[in-house]
């Protein structure tokens, strides 16, 4: 088969032959149809994630076929998809309590194991996620990480309806994250860089729109922040009003700068990181980007130009997400 195949991080990804993948017990072979490019697949790219297998296969939003491994609940030529989190021990205590987010033995689709940006992929038979026919193989890669964890950064940050959220950061997970508020009646508040996000925002229907520092015009009940910087946190954490909350949807941070408690963090304000996803998280969010027709905005790169989709996506040069087509 064809794959986009990092070597050694900080390098360019090799596109060459590789063989095709065989599914063990417990797994099904998939067709990759289409794979979904995400910033953490920058982050191990670049080498700010420490490399845990090499060579790899990066991607971890892929929707494919199941050609192998095909069961009575799986068969034979469903339409699946794949996501970051590609298992669990099932045996920690987090798994015990349920919180298999936090599992310390994962697996993660495309880090710990191979990933979409090739022809084939082999995941576990209980990590696929049927995919509802509302949602095209293009417009449903990109629902498969950054809306998963944009929709768990929500329940992080403890929103409800009709609340005031803040969205810092307006790339692949936000825009998906703002159609959700609306379904849920929520003000959405957006600090950005950079005029074409700042216009997508817009055009999506954020109730205010600034730069990345900006602070909105009101008190915010909720904020996410999607910017791999600490600066952006602060900013967030800023305008949030007592008692609010600040989740970071953010694999790795530039740094966390000092702050002033007394005004920033005083009043029960929180600050709460955004780990991974769960199951229920997945089916959750897929079923409700059905109902609401989550249409993400999408760039299409074929496979041959993995490198090229990587880099678009470094330099914010594209709005919403980059789609791989195998």
């Amino acid at each position: 088969m064809k794959a986009a195949v990092l070597r050694t991080p900080r390098q360019r990804l090799q596109i060459e032959d590789a063989p095709q993948p065989q599914a063990a017990t417990g797994e099904v072979l998939l067709r990759v149809r289409v794979c979904g490019v995400c910033r953490t697949d920058l982050h191990i790219a670049d080498g700010e994630l420490p490399p845990l297998k090499q060579p790899l296969i990066p991607g971890h939003q892929i929707v494919g076929i199941i050609e192998g491994g095909a069961s009575p609940e799986l068969p034979l030529g469903l339409r699946v998809g794949v996501s970051w989190m590609g298992g669990i021990d099932a045996t920690c205590p987090y798994c015990k309590r349920g919180q298999e987010n936090l599992c310390d033995s994962p697996t993660f689709t495309g880090y710990t194991v191979n990933g979409g940006y090739a022809q084939y992929a082999v995941a576990r038979s209980d990590f696929v996620y049927p995919l509802p026919p509302e949602l095209d193989d293009l417009h449903a890669a990109p629902l498969l990480c950054a809306g998963i964890i944009g929709f768990r950064s929500l329940r992080v940050a403890g929103v409800e309806r009709g609340e005031s959220v803040g969205l810092f950061g307006f790339g692949a997970s936000a825009h998906l994250v703002i159609e959700v508020l609306h379904a849920w009646n929520c003000d959405v508040y957006v600090s950005t860089r950079g005029a074409s996000h700042q216009a997508l925002a817009e055009s999506l229907g954020a109730k205010w729109v600034g730069t990345e520092y900006d602070k909105p015009p009101v008190e915010l009940d909720r904020a996410v922040t999607f910017a791999p910087s600490g600066d952006v946190v602060m900013a967030a954490l800023s305008s949030l009003r007592k008692g609010g909350v600040v989740a970071i949807n953010a694999i790795h941070l530039d740094r966390m700068p000092q702050f002033d408690y007394d005004k920033l963090l005083w009043g029960e304000r929180q600050i709460r990181s955004v780990a991974n996803m769960t199951r229920a998280d997945a089916r959750d969010f897929l079923k409700l980007a059905a109902e609401i027709n989550l249409q993400p905005k999408v760039t299409v790169f074929p496979l041959d130009h993995a490198n090229d989709a990587l880099a678009a996506v470094r330099r914010d040069a594209i709005d919403g997400a980059a789609v791989v087509v195998s």
